[in-house]
C-alpha cells in the first residue's frame, strides 16, 4: 500500500522524561558548574560551610514554594505571601516579646492569621470568581497598608529558644532545612494519599470537567490557598527566628512572591495547573540556592544575578514547553493523510495523561 493511501509510517517511540528528573538532572549539572567556577577561584564548593549556606538560602524560599505549589496545581496564584511572611514575624516576635513562655500561643496566633488571609484569598477566588492574580494582590495590599500604617521598623523580641530553630544544624544541615523537607513530605502526601490532594490535580487539570465529574470545585481551591498561607507563615516564623525581631519589608526584600512562582515553574509544575509535583519545585529551589550561592561566593554584580535567573527561568520554560508540544498527536498524517487509530503517537498521547 502506498503512502497516499494513509498507510501510517512506523513513527519513532522516544521515552520521555519525567519533569522531576529533568530537575535533578538540571540541579546535578548546576552543582557541577557551580564547583569547577568556585574551584577556579581556589574555594571548595563541597566544604562544610558552604554546603550549610545553600541549605541555609533554601529554607525560607522553599517553604513559601511548597505552598505557592498547591495553589498553582489548582491553576491560581498567591502573590500575598511576602506580606504573609512580614505580617508573621511582627506578630511572633511582638507576641513573644523575648519571653520563652509565649512561644507557643504566639505561633498558634501567627498560624491562625495566616490561615484567615488564606481563607479570605479562597474565598474570593471560589466564590467570588476573582482570578487569583488579582484577589491575592488585593490581599496583600491590605495587609501591606496595616503594616506600613502600624509599623516604622523592627519590632518585638524573639526568645534565644525560639531562635534556635535559625542558628543550629544537624551536622552542616540546619534545623530550619530539615523542617521544611518535613513540610515537603507532608506536602506530598497530602498531594498523593488524600481525597483533596486528587482533587487539587482535577480542579487544576480541567475545573469544569471536575465540577461535572461530581467534585465541589470550592473546597480545593480553599484548602490550598489556606495551606499556602500557613506556609508562608512557617517562613516568617523562621525569619523571625533568624533575625530575633519582626520586620515589615522582611518578606518584600526576599521577593517572595515572585521567586516562589519562579521556583515552582521551574520545578516543573505547568502555571495552568494539574500537573507538578512538591519534589520539583524542592529542586527548582535548590537550583536557584545554589546559583546565587555560586554568584555570591564569585562577589557577581546584583543585577547579573538577576539576569542568570532570568535566563535559567526561561531556559526551563522553554524545555518544558517543547516537552509538550512534541508529545501532541498529530491530527493528520504524512502527505495529508488521517492518521490511523492506534498509531504509535495515540499511544504517546495515552502516557501523557497516565503522567
Amino acid at each position: 500500500m502506498s503512502a497516499a493511501t494513509g498507510t501510517p509510517r512506523p513513527a519513532r517511540r522516544r521515552r520521555r522524561l519525567d519533569a522531576s528528573l529533568i530537575v535533578g538532572i538540571a540541579l546535578i549539572a548546576v552543582i557541577i558548574i557551580g564547583s569547577v567556577l568556585l574551584a577556579s577561584v581556589g574555594r571548595n564548593f563541597f566544604s562544610a560551610g558552604n554546603i550549610r549556606d545553600i541549605l541555609t538560602g533554601m529554607s525560607v524560599l522553599g517553604f513559601v514554594a511548597i505552598g505557592q505549589t498547591l495553589v498553582i496545581l489548582c491553576a491560581s496564584l498567591d502573590l500575598s505571601v511576602p506580606y504573609v511572611v512580614s505580617l508573621s514575624s511582627l506578630i511572633a516576635a511582638d507576641l513573644m516579646a523575648g519571653n520563652p513562655a509565649n512561644i507557643p500561643i504566639a505561633v498558634l496566633t501567627v498560624l491562625a492569621v495566616a490561615a484567615a488571609i488564606g481563607l479570605a484569598n479562597g474565598l474570593i477566588v471560589s466564590k467570588l470568581k476573582v482570578n487569583g492574580f488579582i484577589a491575592t494582590l488585593g490581599t496583600g495590599l491590605i495587609v501591606k497598608g496595616y503594616l506600613d500604617t502600624n509599623y516604622q521598623g523592627t519590632s518585638g523580641s524573639v526568645p534565644w529558644d525560639f531562635q534556635l530553630i535559625g542558628a543550629t544544624g544537624v551536622g552542616p544541615v540546619p534545623v530550619s532545612t530539615l523542617l521544611m523537607l518535613f513540610v515537603a513530605l507532608l506536602a506530598a502526601l497530602f498531594l498523593a494519599r488524600t481525597r483533596t490532594g486528587h482533587r487539587i490535580y482535577a480542579v487544576g487539570g480541567d475545573e469544569q470537567v471536575a465540577r461535572l465529574s461530581g467534585i465541589r470545585t470550592a473546597r480545593p481551591l480553599i484548602v490550598a490557598h489556606v495551606l499556602c498561607s500557613i506556609s508562608a507563615a512557617l517562613a516568617g516564623l523562621l525569619l523571625a527566628s533568624r533575625l530575633g525581631v519582626g520586620s515589615p519589608t522582611v518578606g518584600t526584600q526576599g521577593g517572595y512572591d515572585l521567586l516562589s512562582i519562579a521556583a515552582v515553574v521551574l520545578g516543573g509544575t505547568l502555571l495552568m495547573g494539574g500537573r507538578g509535583s512538591i519534589w520539583g519545585t524542592i529542586g527548582g529551589v535548590a537550583i536557584f540556592a545554589v546559583v546565587d550561592n555560586v554568584m555570591s561566593v564569585l562577589q557577581v554584580n546584583p543585577f547579573l544575578k538577576d539576569v542568570v535567573r532570568g535566563v535559567v527561568i526561561v531556559a526551563a520554560v522553554a524545555v518544558y514547553t517543547s516537552r509538550r508540544v512534541e508529545s501532541r498527536r498529530p491530527r493528520f498524517g504524512p502527505r495529508g493523510t488521517i492518521a490511523a487509530p492506534g498509531a504509535p503517537d495515540a499511544a504517546s498521547d495515552r502516557e501523557e495523561v497516565r503522567a
